[in-house]
């Protein structure tokens, strides 16, 4: 039904991305290096120990300068490389030099907002937009699908998926819910469609909001663009590797 064309992953939340070409997931996890860290604003009624909504975070539908960062993660040290056109590159590790994030993210944000106040990193999993540990799966036939209705192109990284599959009609993704992917050695069970915000509606190489994705998106009756996922049998995916339904 089609093949893995890139997988992605974002080891801080709302704070870069970074490209890899296989991932080896554990059942019942989120990915591994994915939304590891979120940055707490000064609003935020969670201590870490537990999953908390988006609201708590600074992220990109508040904060559009932060959809403009890239992000690399040495598995080995636990250090983040944050890069952005606008900022001076920043080598962290999250875990004990959390100022300097903070610092980092602050200087993005609008001076009308709450400020990065802390660094959360709840245990055992990463900080998806989902109570539920998921995994996102984009189709990129749709966002083609979304490209020409704008009349433009657009980056498909203001998704922020981790999954991009090639092969699939536009937005065939929804009638996966209630499915089961087996991809590689992997098998992921799609749970719902993606609700979008405010954050797609920046350009993730400038920072800048310059389409208004969310109107786009409701011209065909819906807010909604990729599906989350849950790992249901762990194992490797890699890119090109086919995607079965079952």
């Amino acid at each position: 039904m089609g093949e893995i064309a890139e997988i992605w992953r974002h080891p801080i939340k709302s704070h870069g991305r970074e490209k890899i070409a296989r991932v080896d997931l554990q059942a019942g996890a989120t990915m591994p290096w994915d939304r590891v860290w979120a940055v707490a604003h000064t609003n935020a009624k969670t201590d870490g120990t537990k999953w908390a909504p988006c609201a708590n975070f600074a992220r990109g539908s508040q904060r559009p300068g932060l959809m403009g960062a890239y992000a690399k993660v040495d598995e080995i040290s636990g250090r983040v490389t944050l890069t952005h056109k606008d900022m001076s590159e920043l080598d962290v590790n999250p875990d004990t030099e959390g100022q300097k994030l903070i610092d980092w993210s602050n200087a993005l944000a609008p001076n009308d907002l709450p400020k990065a106040a802390k660094i959360i990193k709840v245990p055992g999993r990463g900080s998806t937009d989902t109570d539920f540990s998921s995994v996102s799966i984009g189709n990129l036939a749709t966002h083609r699908s979304i490209e020409q209705k704008l009349g433009h192109k657009i980056s498909h990284l203001r998704w922020r998926i981790n999954f991009w599959i090639e092969g699939l009609p536009a937005w065939e993704e929804f009638e996966l819910v209630g499915k089961t992917l087996k991809i590689g050695s992997a098998e992921i069970s799609i749970r719902e469609r993606i609700e979008r915000c405010k954050a797609t509606m920046a350009n993730p190489d400038t920072g800048v909001r310059d389409v208004d994705t969310l109107s786009v998106l409701r011209d065909w009756g819906h807010q909604d663009m990729g599906v989350y996922g849950y790992v249901s049998k762990g194992g490797t995916i890699s890119t090109a590797d086919i995607v079965e339904v079952f």
